[in-house]
């Protein structure tokens, strides 16, 4: 005879309470968030170890002539074996079976890059476009919603860019210090952060005030040590390089948090200290400028002054975010506080302009996008045309699709771009790298309309003058 089964129960039913009891274990004081924390740090020192040589450092994985001709250099392949054939003196590569496929090292790729610049033919683009006598371009990747893929987003593009051949600098102003992790990048304390440059940059003002004070006959503020440590230190003492050739690092660590809470204290000293411009005057003063084509700064997921540095220091603003609800109005009330900011400051800076009769200030970005990221097309086209609709131009039309080798790159704690393809189905490789190269070319596409509007309004003063 059959037995009725009745439908399943919800897991939540029938708990029994001295069960719960057994599982629950201690009570938690402070000192478990320090065993908890020295867990973590332990199993992520494991996880970032893995890929890196004997000495700590993370190293750069090799790139096969298949890739180096596919997405790297636009020559043909029996062409790129011929002009090395021909050419003895520049990189060969090497093959790890006799007779097998030639693989190079970044900087080997890009000494090719610059040969193909000279000797190649001139229809085609070896050399990214970068205007001569103009300064990097800032891009700051900015939401104070977490999980919306603001840190991988601005590591990909700075990885995507050194790629294509530009001199990149990465600075994390996050305080979790993913980007510095993503770069193995080492940082003892907030020292080796952009700390000691906004500390610097108070301490000049401070300088310049008391000079002030003296002669009004008030007593100077004093120069602690730390501000007069500061004094000392630049942006060079601070950029660290990487594993890629190419890209520099500003790195960051949990000390950094630390600068939310001096910075106020800073400005309640000096009121007319300029906070906002702090970093944008210090990597200016410094050279940085001039040293670099792009720099991608990656903020932390709070409108603090962190944040507020990295916004007025970009040209270029982007903001990450998924197809969702949620996501979408969170976005909608981050810009709505960047308004109020930003307003607030400009208000309060053009009273005293209007007194004083001098020009008055206003925030101005080269160009803001908001980019929708972990995209789903079955499940979020339509909420996706929505947002578009509503956002216009202000929404990139391209989509960052998720695919399986984002997350299995995710998990060996590498960009998109380290991964090596055979440890991939190809076809699953070049879909993944088509979602991040996809990105790229719609921040590119961008950044060089930008770059040439600068140069013509530059041609247009020269013709003027």
């Amino acid at each position: 005879m059959a037995t009725s089964i009745g439908p399943k129960q919800p897991p939540y039913f029938n708990i029994n309470p001295d069960a719960a009891l057994a599982e629950l274990g201690e009570t938690t004081g402070s000192g478990g968030f320090a065993n908890i924390a020295a867990a973590c740090a332990a199993g992520g020192e494991d996880l970032a170890s893995r890929g890196m040589q004997e000495d700590g450092r993370k190293t750069l994985r090799l790139f096969s002539t298949w890739e180096i001709t596919k997405y790297l250099i636009p020559v043909a392949t029996p062409h790129f074996r011929r002009v090395l054939k021909a050419n003895p003196n520049l990189p060969q590569g090497q093959s790890e079976t006799d007779g097998g496929a030639k693989w190079f090292t970044l900087d080997e790729v890009l000494r090719l890059r610059a040969h193909f610049s000279v000797e190649g033919s001139k229809t085609k683009e070896y050399v990214p476009y970068r205007p001569k006598g103009l300064s990097a371009k800032m891009i700051a990747v900015a939401n104070f919603k977490g999980g919306v893929g603001k840190t991988s987003t601005c590591a990909h593009l700075a990885m995507s860019a050194a790629l294509d051949g530009y001199k990149v600098l990465v600075v994390d102003l996050d305080s979790q210090g993913s980007m510095t992790s993503i770069f193995g990048g080492k940082v003892a304390d907030e020292w080796g952060t952009v700390f000691p440059l906004l500390a610097r940059h108070y301490a000049e003002h401070l300088r310049v005030e008391n000079q002030a004070r003296q002669g009004r006959g008030e007593a100077p503020i004093p120069l602690d040590e730390p501000l007069s440590e500061a004094l000392n230190l630049t942006s060079k003492d601070v950029i660290q390089a990487t594993h890629w050739p190419n890209i520099d690092l500003i790195g960051a660590q949990l000390n950094l948090y630390w600068a939310e809470f001096q910075i106020p204290v800073w400005r309640m000293h000096a009121r007319s200290w300029k906070l906002w411009d702090a970093l944008t005057d210090r990597l200016e003063a410094d050279g940085v400028l001039a040293d670099y084509d792009l720099i991608f700064l990656d903020t932390p997921p709070a409108l603090g002054y962190l944040t507020i540095n990295g916004l007025t220091a970009a040209d270029i603003l982007l903001v990450p975010l998924g197809a969702s609800f949620l996501e979408f109005d969170s976005t909608g009330r981050f810009f709505d506080m960047l308004h109020s900011t930003f307003r607030s400051i400009e208000d309060g800076e053009n009273v005293a302009a209007r007194a004083l009769g001098r020009p008055e200030m206003a925030f101005e970005w080269d160009a803001v996008r908001a980019v929708l990221t972990r995209y789903d097309s079955g499940q979020q086209a339509e909420l996706a045309a929505l947002m578009q609709a509503y956002l216009g131009r202000t929404l990139s039309p391209h989509r960052q699709d998720f695919t399986a080798l984002i997350g299995q790159a995710g998990e060996q704690v590498n960009g998109i771009y380290e991964a090596d393809y055979r440890d991939f189905n190809r076809e699953t490789y070049v879909r993944g790298r088509e979602a991040f190269d996809e990105t790229y070319a719609a921040f590119k596409r961008l950044l060089l309309g930008i770059w040439r509007r600068d140069e013509l309004a530059g041609q247009d003063g020269e013709r003027v003058a």
